[in-house]
Formats: C-alpha cells, structure tokens, sequence
C-alpha cells in the first residue's frame, strides 16, 4: 500500500512536492498502519466516529488516496444515518468506480480484521491528524520556496510573498486549535469569575473613554467587529485615532468610571499617510489647531505644548501602519505579527471600502465588500481582540429630511451588518449647513454637537449618544460640563503632586529638543495633562493643553477634508 493512491495533487503543487521530496531524498511523514487502523475500527463500529471526525474530517488528511476513497464513503453512509456495515461500504465503493483500486473486497475485510477493538481510534484519528499536518508544513516551505524564486521584481511582490507565507505557516498551527464543544457547567463557572472580576468596574470590556458609549456597549470587547460609518467629513477618522489614543493611554477615565492599563493598537490607515495620522494625534493631544500645524502658523507657546504633547504621546503603545491597497491577506498577517510582537490587543481599521480581496473581486464589488467583511470578523475572532473598522455610508442619508444616517445606508454590501458585532453610526447635523447662517443662529446649541447612533448592538440596547466636536483640534469629546473640559480622553501621567495656583512644569525632551518650561496660571491640585480636573481648568483653557475656543477666521477649509 505504500505506493498505492498517494494524496492527489495538480500542476505547481505536485512539482514542488516533487522537489521537496527530491531534495531531502525521502517521504513525507505518514503512517500508514495509523490510517489502516482507523479505518478499520470506524469498519467494525461506527459510533466511534463522532469521536474520530473532530480530528479527521477530510479524504485530504490520508496520505493514501485509497484510504482516503475508503474515508469518504464510510462518512456518506453516517451522514445517511446508515448501518454502515460491510456490505453497504462495498457497495458505494462500487458504484463510485473505486472499489478495485482500493483494493476490492478483501482489503476492506482485512481492515476490519486487523483492530481487535474500536476504542482506540480517537488515538489513531490524533496519529493521522498529525502526520497530515506535518505534510502540510512541508507543502507550505515548498510554496514559500517556490514564492521566493518567482517574485517580480517590486518590493509589493516581495511583501505578498512574505505575508502569503506567514498565513501558510499561521492556517497549519490553527489546525492544532481544538473547539470542541464545553459542559455549560464549566461555562457558568467561566462566567461567574468573569463577572466577579469586573464587580463594580461599570466597564467589562476596554473603556473608550466616551462615558456614555461606554454605559451603551459596557467598553470594547474581545472578538468583535466594531462598525464606525458615516459620510464623508463627518469625523469617521477623527473618533478613531481618540479612541485609540485613549484605549492605549489607560489609566483613569476622564470621569473617573472606568480604569484599565495600558493597551496596545494597531492603526492601520489606508487613506492617510502615518505622518498625516501622527499629526492628527499631536494636534488632539496638544489642542493646538491643526490648521496651525499644517501652515506652521504657530507662536512659541503652541510649539511648546506640542513638545509637551509628543512626550507624552510617545508612551503611548499605538502602531501605524499605513500600507496602501493592502489585501485581507496582508492585513492578517501584519496584525498577527503586531499580536506576537508588541501584544496589540485593539485594532482599528480606516477603512473597510479600501481593503481588497482579489480572488472576490473576480466576481463583483458586492462579492468583493462580503468577503473582506467576513475577513475582519475572522480576525476579532481569530486574535481574539476588538477590531474597530471605520465605513463609508452611501448617499441615502443625504436624500432623507434630516439627513440621519439608517444602517440600510451602509455601502456596498449587507454582509457588513450582518458580520458586526457592533454598528456605530457618525452624525453632525450642523455640516449640512455650513454657510447657513439662519440655521446656525436657531441651533446654537447644535454648532459643534455630533450623534453617535448606536445602530446595531448584538449584546445590547441601542440608542444615541452625544457628543461634543472641536473642529480646530479634530478631536471629539464628552459634552457634559462634568467631563468637557478634559478632552473626553486619558492620560496615563498624574500631576496631582503640582499645588494649585501659578505653576511651572518643563516636558519631557523629544530627542535632541529641549522643551522649555511652560508656567500654568492655575492648574489645579490633583488635575492631569489630558485628565480631569478636580479643581477646574485654567481659564480660556483646556485641561490638557490648548484654547477650548478659537477663532473660526483663522481656520478655513478643513471642514472639507475627508474626515
């Protein structure tokens, strides 16, 4: 039987096997004797087989084609819900034109004949299981050798072969990965510790730093795919990147609900470069205009609080990658590497629409949207860590009285509804009526105000939360008195050892440059550079840095940008 019916490859994946086995001058592993006795004892009792198929579910994991032939059969009669005895297999075998290429009759009786018992085959099912997926290993290293001799000669073709090759190696160690059902006992208990570890936290998940986002979704949970959509300009990027500076700054929240240490992001932009990304951040953080930022309209004190901002900035645990037209694949891949190397455990995605899957592509953008949708689900699950994905809204908004965004308006695809776990819905009504100046005089109260729709929550209540936007910082905030004045965010320093009244702090150095002391005219006993104040902000500021109005003159333009 060792020659007999080795597993069936095509084209490029016979040749490298070829190779393979040429170069080493020897068989990839198996165990025929493994195979033989598991079909045999799945021959002599069938109920055994609930216990072989979640290790061997596939005519593939054979090394013998015949054994696999054999497999396949004995599995079309048990999902028959058929006796499955000897006769009947001989009989399928037949009638699939492979009974003599097995081996006829005689070898399906020496098969049963040769286990005095059945109860071993889970052992043997394991013995199989691993001999394939070591053959795999060895598939995979022919690929990836076959891959790095046939790149063309871009630097994109260097890194999809790269990225294919991890997701190779990745597919075979997840093989290893058992889901099998668990007892509900074990999953209550389970259960019950979880819940005593976040008695009287309020937040169970990773704290936005929205407090009445948070109330609404209890934080950001592991494994689920978080929807953030909205139209073009209505800040989709900008409530991103504050969240994930306020996800990895940890600490207290602004209003004192929530704490959590510091976590890792991963920010992967495609629209934005990581410089321009790097701005948008320091602008939020610092709270000096971005407009200043980008024309270097900005006086000494500006640049002060920006080397301020960037000291603390830089401890924050936040990866931008910003490869453009990256793939599923690659997005995978380099999210796997961020996991294992710098143990990122929040992921944020800008944005979906820019994503591609080529082999979906080949039949429609509807198609194409679906997959890279059920990819970014796969990954939460996967890595098992909220991924934040931000979404472009079609045009139906804008057709309707009020111009409130519906989940029907997400575009391209339902399967993004469908696969979210979450569906956060962006609005500001006051962006529709720039230049109106009727409108903005009767809604004063709606000039910098921004609706969050809860759309969709698999787990729990929808609803609409409010928010507060400063335009000039790109930055969102919580819109209660309580909380306003610190940015809405975290900080991870505390400055509660600085007395009240007039104060001087000097940054911490950036490189090369040495910031200069900066005098506080009253910041406050127990305040934080981008934490909540216990006594109140200084006047005409943030706390945190920076004015809380500005004159609109100076900024011009930005809100066209595609936010």
């Amino acid at each position: 039987m060792s020659d007999q019916g080795r597993s069936r490859r095509g084209g490029k994946d016979q040749k490298v096997l070829m190779s393979i086995e040429k170069l080493f001058d020897r068989l990839p592993p198996h165990s025929l004797e493994s195979e033989m006795s598991l079909l045999g004892s799945m021959i002599l009792d069938p109920a055994v087989i609930a216990d072989v198929l979640p290790h061997v579910s596939s005519e593939e994991m054979f090394y013998s084609a015949a054994h696999g032939a054999i497999f396949k059969e004995i599995i079309g009669l048990y999902e028959q819900h058929q006796s499955g005895d000897l006769v009947m297999l001989v009989d399928r075998l037949r009638d699939a034109h492979v009974l003599k290429d097995i081996g006829g009759e005689e070898y399906l009786v020496r098969l049963a004949e040769a286990v005095p018992a059945a109860t071993s085959a889970p052992y043997y099912a394991r013995m199989v299981a691993d001999k394939h997926r070591l053959r795999r290993l060895i598939d995979a290293a022919g690929q990836i050798l076959y891959d790095a001799y046939h790149p063309t000669d871009d630097a994109a073709s260097v890194n999809e072969v790269v990225d294919k090759a991890e997701g190779r190696i990745f597919a075979i160690a997840e093989q290893a990965q058992s889901n099998d059902a668990q007892a509900l006992g074990d999953l209550l208990q389970q259960e019950i510790e979880r819940l005593e570890a976040i008695e009287g936290k309020g937040v169970s998940g990773i704290p936005t730093g929205y407090h009445a986002l948070d109330d609404k979704l209890s934080g950001l949970h592991a494994g689920e795919m978080i929807i953030v959509a909205a139209r073009p300009s209505m800040g989709k990027t900008a409530l991103a990147l504050n969240i994930a500076e306020q996800v990895a700054f940890g600490g207290a929240s602004a209003g004192g609900k929530a704490k959590h240490e510091k976590v890792g992001v991963a920010f992967f932009s495609l629209e934005m470069s990581k410089e321009a990304v790097t701005s948008r951040l320091l602008s939020a953080k610092s709270g000096v205009d971005s407009h200043k930022m980008r024309t270097g309209a900005f006086n000494e004190q500006d640049f002060q609080k920006l080397i301020r901002a960037a000291g603390e900035m830089g401890e924050a645990p936040i990866f931008i990658d910003d490869t453009p037209n990256l793939t599923v694949l690659g997005l995978r891949a380099r999210a796997r590497r961020l996991v294992r190397r710098h143990d990122v455990r929040c992921i944020v995605i800008d944005y979906l629409q820019l994503l591609s899957s080529p082999t979906a592509a080949r039949e429609s953008r509807q198609v194409e949207v679906s997959e890279i949708s059920r990819g970014i689900k796969s990954l939460a699950r996967e890595l098992d860590l909220p991924v934040i994905c931000l979404a472009q809204l079609n045009r139906g908004a804008t057709q309707r009285e009020g111009n409130t965004p519906r989940l029907s308006d997400l575009r391209e695809s339902g399967s993004i509804e469908q696969d979210a776990d979450v569906v956060l819905l962006l609005h500001r009504e006051a962006y529709y009526h720039i230049g109106d100046a009727d409108w903005e005089m009767e809604n004063e109260d709606k000039k910098d105000l921004a609706e969050l729709i809860i759309a969709k929550q698999r787990n729990g209540p929808t609803g609409t939360i409010e928010l507060k936007w400063d335009r000039g910082t790109t930055r969102f905030k919580n819109p209660d008195s309580k909380y306003y004045d610190d940015g809405g965010g975290y900080s991870s320093r505390s400055f509660a050892q600085i007395p009240a009244g007039p104060v001087e702090y000097t940054p911490p150095p950036i490189g090369d440059i040495e910031p200069k002391p900066l005098t506080n005219p009253g910041m406050g006993v127990g305040s934080s550079f981008g934490g909540r104040a216990k006594t109140g902000p200084a006047e005409d500021h943030r706390d945190g840095g920076g004015p809380t109005e500005f004159d609109s003159d100076e900024f011009e333009g930005d809100e066209d940008a595609p936010f």
